[in-house]
């Protein structure tokens, strides 16, 4: 779990529900789509060698490749949070809820305020349910007790659109067995959420095609930001708050990002914040850069 946090923590994505359990592990996040397979590769590759290591072993520790599915926010996030977290209940691993208050290993805890380790993004799940977070919590805990009947989730497993190795197939049902689907991303959402994710990733193999960006991108588009906002470079590189400031420094963030496949680490750095509040503005970058407008092909 150390690793997960350091993991997100340099690589901009943030963890809103997980559950350890003795022989899998569950994990709810935000993250950049690209960097996805690099940062479990970081958490799973380096606790495997670790382990090994210490406990002078070889070979794989895993099973297989992690599985991944992509969620669309609503209707299921929230069902998500409340299933993974209910999972150590569902194993036999604790005995009520009131004990799944206070264990360790899974975000529940983090949730109900009993463990505070600093690195789980409570805020975006509790704020869905009130706005003091006293009344989110109960309101949040009243959420899972009404799930704890509803025994496993099918239909929360993905499934209707397959994504792997670059390629997506519509399929009509899913094979059974984990190992069928060790390599494929799947997709929980609505029809347009799909449609959506089809058109990034035509977008993604036509930006395959195009030449790299040089070296010099990122100081370019810090003097282009400033030149079109007013706001100075300085400004834009202090890390400041200030209202000006932090919309100008999110379209610098999604002219990085999202149109000249710079890393969040890396536009962090420059900046002076983390790279998870980077990733957090991309979305208000995209509107200011309508708005303006202001995109990549623009900038000399």
């Amino acid at each position: 779990m150390a690793r997960l946090a350091t993991a997100c923590r340099d690589g901009g994505a943030s963890v809103l529900a997980w559950a350890l359990l003795p022989n899998h592990l569950h994990v709810l996040l935000r993250s950049e789509h690209a960097t996805l397979s690099r940062l479990m590769h970081r958490v799973l590759g380096g606790y495997a060698g670790a382990f090994n290591r210490r406990h002078h072993r070889h070979g794989h520790l895993f099973q297989n490749r992690f599985k991944s599915i992509v969620v669309e926010d609503e209707p299921y996030l929230l069902e998500l949070v409340r299933y993974i977290h209910l999972n150590p209940l569902r194993a036999g691993l604790v005995t009520d809820v009131a004990t799944l208050d206070h264990d360790r290993w899974t975000g529940h805890s983090r949730l109900m305020g009993f463990i505070e380790d600093g690195w789980q993004d409570v805020d975006s799940v509790l704020g869905r349910f009130g706005t003091r977070v006293g009344e989110a919590r109960h309101a949040y805990r009243r959420f899972v007790l009404e799930g704890v009947g509803d025994g496993r989730r099918p239909e929360l497993r993905g499934g209707g659109l397959r994504r792997s190795r670059g390629a997506c197939d519509v399929v009509a049902t899913l094979a059974r067995g984990r190992e069928r689907w060790a390599f494929d991303e799947r997709v929980l959402g609505s029809s347009d959420f799909v449609l959506h994710l089809q058109e990034e990733e035509l977008a993604r193999r036509q930006w395959g095609r195009r030449p790299r960006p040089r070296g010099d991108t990122l100081p370019r588009i810090v003097r282009a930001v400033a030149a079109h906002t007013g706001v100075s470079a300085a400004a834009l590189c202090s890390g400041s708050k200030r209202r000006d400031v932090v919309q100008a420094r999110a379209l610098l963030s999604f002219l990085a990002v999202n149109e000249a496949a710079i890393s969040a680490a890396a536009v962090a750095g420059a900046v002076n914040v983390t790279a998870r509040a980077v990733v957090r503005v991309l979305a208000l970058g995209a509107r200011v850069a309508d708005a303006l407008p202001l995109h990549l092909r623009q900038i000399d």
